[in-house]
């Protein structure tokens, strides 16, 4: 029997204890001698011009030491190239102090270093700036008729694919019909944590930088890009994220302008964001969106369209992939997508949990449920109807689709049969009672992935990959796949991340570290595996002296043959008697393309949701929540389980809260903190089950694994604006839904 087999248990956090006990160190945590603070001075209108910085007052206070403005900046590369991060949209990116043009509001305009954080606070209170005002706009509606289709640009993102069949026609001529426009506003991330970077200065060029990011490597190319440094003169640390959800993928400015203020003052320099600054870069961007459904007598699909238009920069094509997954989730023939974009005065958004399909999925699946209704079936019975057994998009079979499993398992869950379907025919005393439903589909991604282990005489295994940890458990599914494919108990193992100077690793995002990084690590490790055998094979009266590696198996600190587990020995032995004081192996992965290529890799779920609302004040109770998953081999079920639970919040935030409110008078966030920009807290959150149906994948990676963190939000919000019209009889097309939409 094995003790060391760890891949799919419910194992707690190995960096648990270190997060509970304050001995983990976030980037704003760094003590350094000599340490100066900085505090950014935040533009209060949304297009312009600066005319006058009124920078000798504040340099006049004791114990300023500078204050940077694009009037004294040194220069930076000029071609946008060098400013574009791995996962830059196309565009021309931000550059700030750069110019004195004003772009969006909230736009960093200086930033006061000074000897301690209540000074330069202080100082940046009175500094003194004069603008030129010109006319801003900041308002998606009423730039509907200028709405264009982007270039390809940002990596990821596909264009919506060429229409097939005859989508205006079926529509025409079908039994059933529904159209609609579905709206949600503009949403923030909002990690517990604020942007912050510790720039330390190591002499001549040289830079440390403690930053919250998703992506230590694309963070490193972007500042040796943009101030001209050498590779090895840069390093930078991120081992703990206090919540990123997309915010920390691309280098944000405060990581320039603290490195930009360490290198003219040639010393340490942290620096901060407030949290109302938090509002001032990337966001989901508000999104408008049309689908048009047909359908035969018999329910089948006979025409879809969904066109969606949301917001971008001045300076940047920000693209998601918002339509795209209507194509491919339900069966339909005759499809026409469509996507365009809007320039508004605002930052760039942001890749944010999800991002395209959480919007998508929001107007699909609630058109989904019209057409329920319009064709008289059950909305789970709809769905089973349209069923997609092949990506029509890309005309190639899944990997793997356990999504019919999904409705089945997590309808006998909810105890879908019991719902009576006309609207506001159950309740409780005052309360409305709905049973609402969803789904969705995400991308089964594996990026190319470094790592390297070592194991020192004494059996303790150390394993290294600079890939990131938002608090998704990287930690812990990675020492589970290293001490498994050894054989060795947890505690002996480390894994250590989020460094330059470790082996490369992607960006954390994407749902695709699990199955990039680990990959990287079962293959490191096996190499590790195969030196050690060797080395077992040359002791004297070995008994695997003539096996081949696939023939053992590491298990309970021992390497045993596989069919007479008498036949071992133990793993410490070898390596103590080997000699050798360290024993390593490095290497990369990357997807076997020749194999993917022939498939549709995907994840998908199914939500059940059933909300009560209160008939007179018209609040609403999400009560339960059922959300199957089908996304391959589970490697943790608990920290999976914690990531399904994340993404319900995050949906039941989206449906009934979350929406940063814009003043175009002014073009600025008005609820830019916690108080105002509402998100779920324990009181809104009841009884949440998580499935995870049974699904095995030899395609996607060797791992078999999928992402969770993003498909388990899908569906989501949907399934909550179709559960409230099943309560009340009122369709609400306008995330998210607030109580004056239902009075």
């Amino acid at each position: 029997m094995s003790t060391t087999n760890y891949i799919g248990k419910a194992t707690s956090r190995v960096d648990g204890p270190a997060k509970v006990t304050g001995a983990a160190t976030y980037s704003a945590e760094f003590h350094l001698p000599n340490l100066a603070y900085g505090y950014v001075v935040s533009s209060p209108i949304a297009k312009g011009k600066i005319t006058k910085i009124h920078a000798d007052e504040v340099l006049a206070l004791p114990g300023v030491i500078q204050v940077f403005s694009h009037e004294n900046v040194p220069s930076v590369a000029w071609l946008d190239k060098k400013h574009q991060d791995q996962v830059a949209p196309g565009g021309s990116p931000f550059r700030a102090l750069q110019e004195p043009e004003i772009l969006f509001s909230q736009q960093p305009v200086a930033l006061i270093v000074a000897e301690n954080f209540e000074l330069a606070r202080y100082a940046a209170s009175v500094l003194r700036i004069e603008y030129e005002v010109e006319q801003h706009e900041t308002n998606l509606e009423t730039q509907r008729a200028k709405g264009y289709e982007p270039g390809k640009g940002k990596t990821g993102f596909q264009p919506p694919p060429d229409p097939r069949g005859k989508p205006d026609e079926a529509w025409a001529e079908a039994e059933h019909r529904t159209e609609a426009e579905y709206v949600h506003g503009t949403q923030h991330h909002n990690p517990m944590e604020l942007f912050s970077t510790t720039a330390e200065w190591r002499g001549e060029g040289q830079i440390t930088a403690y930053d919250k990011t998703q992506g230590v490597f694309n963070v490193k190319k972007y500042l040796t890009g943009v101030f001209g440094l050498k590779k090895d003169d840069v390093r930078v640390v991120n081992e703990f994220l206090g919540g990123g959800f997309g915010a920390g993928l691309r280098p944000q400015y405060s990581v320039y302008l603290a490195v930009l203020a360490a290198l003219e003052l040639r010393r340490s320099v942290r620096l901060t964001l407030t949290r109302q600054q938090m509002f001032s870069f990337g966001h989901r961007p508000h999104a408008l969106q049309t689908v048009k459904l047909a359908t035969n007598p018999d329910g089948s699909l006979a025409a879809l369209h969904h066109h969606a238009l949301h917001e971008t920069s001045q300076f940047e094509d920000y693209t998601e992939n918002v339509v795209n997954w209507s194509g491919m989730l339900y069966q339909c023939e005759n499809v026409k997508l469509g996507y365009e974009l809007a320039k508004l005065d605002v930052y760039t958004p942001l890749d944010m949990r999800a991002p395209g399909a959480a919007s998508g999925s929001i107007a699909l699946e609630i058109a989904m449920d019209e057409m329920a209704y319009a064709a008289g079936l059950d909305p789970l019975e709809l769905r089973l109807r349209n069923y997609a057994d092949r990506d029509q998009n890309a005309d190639k079979p899944f990997s793997s689709k356990k999504l019919r499993d999904c409705y089945h398992q997590g309808a006998a869950k909810f105890g879908w049969e019991k719902r009576t379907p006309e609207p506001r025919s159950m309740r409780e005393g005052n309360m409305l009672v709905g049973w609402g439903m969803g789904g969705g589909v995400w991308d089964a991604t594996q990026q190319k992935a470094a790592a390297a282990a070592s194991i020192t005489a004494d059996g303790h295994l150390t394993v290294r990959s600079g890939s990131g940890e938002n608090g998704a458990g990287t930690y812990t599914i990675m020492t589970q796949i290293a001490a498994e494919t050894l054989g060795l108990p947890l505690e002996a193992v480390t894994y250590q991340l989020g460094d330059t100077d470790q082996p490369e690793a992607p960006l954390q995002g994407g749902s695709w570290t699990a199955a990039s990084v680990g990959t990287a690590i079962q293959s490191v490790c096996q190499d590790l595996a195969g030196k050690i055998l060797k080395m077992a094979q040359k002791q004297p009266d070995s008994p695997l002296k003539d096996a081949k590696f696939e023939d053992v198996e590491f298990v309970n600190g021992q390497i045993r043959l596989r069919t007479n587990h008498g036949q071992a020995v133990v793993l410490r032995d070898v390596l103590q008697t080997s000699g050798e004081a360290k024993i390593e192996a490095d290497g990369s992965t990357m997807p076997n393309m020749a194999k993917q290529s022939q498939y549709s890799l995907h994840a998908h779920n199914a939500v059940f949701v059933e909300v009560k609302v209160d008939e007179d004040l018209g609040t609403v109770h999400v009560t339960r929540v059922v959300n199957a998953i089908a996304a391959g081999r589970i490697l943790n079920l608990k920290t999976a389980r914690s990531q399904v639970l994340g993404s319900v919040v995050w949906g039941i935030g989206a449906a009934l809260m979350e929406e940063t409110v814009m003043d175009h008078k002014f073009g600025r966030y008005m609820n830019h903190n916690f108080a105002e920009y509402h998100v779920p807290v324990n009181a809104d959150i009841h009884d949440i089950e998580v499935l995870f149906v049974d699904e095995e994948d030899d395609i996607v990676n060797p791992l078999g694994v999928k992402g969770i963190g993003e498909v388990g939000m899908l569906g989501v919000a949907a399934a909550v604006a179709n559960a409230i019209y099943h309560a009340t009889g009122k369709r609400v097309r306008e995330l998210p839904i607030t109580i004056d939409k239902l009075l």
